[in-house]
């Protein structure tokens, strides 16, 4: 049997294949501070063994983002080169608001009194230009703990090219002050940019006590349980690493719960002759974006926390697949100023104590509420009618921003969801229409509990080519954690001119990141015929400051590779330069081979909807009003089974709306797929003639 469970701000979600290899999903409330404790209850709700029948338990937890957004890791401090200590503070120039005077670079995670400076001195060229000071190191080990630090992180000048001195002095450390947990910035990464890479550095060593201490409790309640098998967790790159290896290493599972969805989304894709995607995962606390193109997720080095309009954030230069992420969850809380005008997030109910429908929720109106007021949710089928939410509750909730802005409780719960939607609209073309992408070009797939809410409105305004709704939607990101593999990324700086004659240098650096990926999976208990690997450059024109990645084979020749760096430049930003080029990174991604495939769901043979009718309900529609729409049981949809909009079709973690003028049919799959009736849908000549 492999488990996965995944936990969310509001409710932690499980997803479960057995022998006989059919997936079964379960859903849960979470428990803010003990989020180890909602594992367990998930668990025990739905009556899973804890003996040896569990071969494989995968994990997704927002522990790692919620501590630095909160600001609630350990007291840590930084040994850096000397006159380097104040990289943190001087950061990057450019700024998000350039005409904001009262502008304020963003407070760094280290005091000034806590950076310590030691003597050493690498040059770019990975050359010893002066040696590691043995007693500066001791010196500023003791300073260290006697200033509260329970964590060091080290980050040395070009330590991306020679990691020597970062060793010799993280074993110094840990000869003086075992007891403190220890980063080095080249174990995080191998890319080059001083300002990017002390920062990833610090804020793995601001999390590795709380991640650590949370991923203890969480392997004692399951052994515990007897459940004693290989325990892996998922990373921001879409794959899964063991326990152990997590616990080094805790920033690369800042988005460990959201890229799981993603993940299953390219792989369902796949199957299903839909390479392109673009994914929404709408969960209690933020809504979710990504972009698949063919097949494959989109990753960047170039992540950051906190990052809004009005503050760069803070960089974390780790692969993580490329994300949007707004505050428009179905917990995010809607307000109005004093000029009258109504809002939206990016404070959340969560789960506690939630939004105002449920049985002890807040009294603020959410989106959720707004949702329920609207129809679109079914009262009786809240997380599968083990919580019973009021109408009512929420109906109140939503009067308290109606009656500032002088409209009917109806009209303010449809004006909530349409803001909702403007923000979710927004987010997708940040992904997409920024990234030189035409959404018309890709089908939206919708998961997490609130996506397949919202998700046809959504694709219609877009007028991507369907609207996808995966089975089991509202566990989604869980499924995917059960398709996922034991994933591993290297990111090596080498900044080489792209031409032929650099050819052996470019397949000797391939080389020595292959021998690298090797060591890490046979320390994970991986063979080498287990693993495949793939491969991609950044590269840039002579002069230019950033990069574009292109994924690019093995034994690729230069010109190959500069046809294939020519063609992406010229789709993400208009032009080809004919001028020289240089490879800058080099990106190794190894994979284990991958889990067994399972069912997604088990279809019934029914091919007429009117054998899944529930009943008629009232749902408000923005052309339509509040009317009259039949409701279906998903359950009982098979493939080929067909239902025209406007109608809802339930499942017991989520609602289906499908709108007035679309139509929507069970794939073999089990898919829900939502268009345009045929005599609606444009046709392909018309997306280029309107961009034209």
């Amino acid at each position: 049997m492999r488990v996965a469970t995944d936990i969310g701000g509001t409710f932690t979600d499980l997803a479960y294949v057995g022998t006989d290899g059919i997936l079964k999903v379960d859903k849960a409330s979470s428990t803010p501070g003990e989020f180890e404790v909602g594992v367990g209850n998930v668990l025990d709700q739905a009556g899973l063994p804890g003996d040896d029948a569990i071969e494989t338990f995968i994990h997704g937890s927002t522990v790692v983002i919620n501590a630095l957004i909160e600001r609630k890791g350990s007291p840590t401090a930084l040994i850096t080169t000397a006159g380097f200590r104040d990289v943190l503070e001087i950061g990057r120039s450019n700024r998000p608001d350039a005409y904001n005077y009262r502008f304020r670079k963003p407070r760094p995670f280290i005091e000034r009194h806590m950076r310590f400076e030691v003597r050493e001195r690498i040059g770019g060229d990975g050359q010893v230009i002066e040696p590691l000071a043995v007693e500066d190191v001791e010196q500023v080990a003791l300073a260290a703990k006697a200033a509260g630090a329970k964590a060091i992180a080290i980050c040395f000048l070009h330590a991306y090219t020679n990691p020597e001195h970062e060793n010799a002095c993280a074993e110094i450390v840990k000869r003086v002050v075992p007891e403190l947990f220890v980063t080095v910035s080249h174990e995080t990464t191998r890319e080059w940019r001083e300002y990017e890479r002390t920062n990833t550095a610090v804020l793995n060593a601001y999390v590795q006590e709380p991640a650590s201490t949370y991923l203890d409790k969480l392997e004692r309640r399951l052994k515990e349980r007897s459940i004693r098998c290989s325990l892996q967790v998922m990373q921001s790159n879409g794959g899964t690493v063991s326990f152990s290896h997590a616990r080094e290493l805790p920033i690369k599972l800042v988005e460990s719960g959201p890229v799981a969805g993603i993940a299953a989304a390219a792989a369902l894709g796949s199957a299903t002759g839909r390479e392109s995607i673009i994914t929404l995962d709408i969960g209690g606390t933020t809504a979710k974006t990504s972009l698949v193109e063919r097949g494959e997720m989109r990753l960047t080095t170039d992540y950051y926390i906190d990052r809004s309009p009005l503050t760069p954030g803070y960089p974390i230069k780790s692969p993580v697949v490329d994300i949007v992420e707004i505050g428009a969850g179905g917990g995010s809380i809607a307000w109005t100023d004093e000029l009258g005008r109504l809002g939206i997030g990016p404070h959340s109910a969560g789960a506690r104590p939630g939004p105002a429908c449920y049985p002890e929720g807040g009294s603020l109106p959410t989106v959720t509420d707004a949702n329920l007021v609207a129809g679109r949710i079914n009262p009786e089928l809240f997380l599968g009618g083990r919580l019973a939410v009021s109408v009512e509750r929420a109906r109140a909730a939503i009067a308290t921003v109606a009656g500032p802005l002088g409209l009917t409780i109806e009209d303010a719960a449809l004006g909530i969801i349409r803001l909702a939607n403007a923000k979710m609209l927004n987010a997708i073309k940040l992904v997409s229409v920024r990234r030189g992408y035409d959404p018309r070009d890709f089908h939206l797939m919708a998961f997490g509990g609130g996506g397949p809410v919202h998700a046809a409105a959504l694709g219609a305004e877009l007028r991507t080519r369907s609207v996808v709704i995966p089975p089991a939607a509202g566990t989604f990101s869980a499924v995917g954690m059960l398709m996922t593999r034991l994933r591993a990324d290297w990111v090596q700086t080498k900044v080489l001119a792209a031409v032929p004659a650099n050819a052996a240098a470019v397949a000797d650096i391939w080389e020595g990141l292959e021998r690298a990926a090797h060591k890490h999976f046979s320390a994970e208990g991986i063979v080498t015929t287990d693993i495949s690997f793939s491969y991609a450059l950044e590269l840039r024109y002579l002069g230019q400051e950033h990069t574009v990645t292109v994924r690019v084979p093995r034994s690729g020749s230069i010109p190959e590779i500069l046809d294939l760096f020519d063609d992406r430049h010229e789709q993400e930003f208009t032009f080809r330069l004919n001028v020289p080029a240089e490879i800058v990174d080099f990106h190794l991604t190894g994979l284990q081979v991958p889990p067994p495939p399972f069912q997604l769901a088990a279809l019934p043979t029914n091919t007429n909807p009117t054998l899944a009718f529930k009943k008629e309900r009232k749902v408000l529609f923005e052309k339509l009003g509040m009317i009259s729409v039949p409701t279906y049981d998903r359950a009982r949809l098979g493939a080929g089974a067909s239902v025209a909009g406007p109608a809802v079709i339930e499942e017991p973690s989520s609602s289906t709306v499908i709108g007035p003028d679309q139509c929507a049919v069970v794939d073999e799959q089990a898919c829900i797929c939502i268009e345009l009736l045929p005599h609606l849908q444009p046709s392909r000549k018309e997306p280029e003639e309107a961009s034209a």
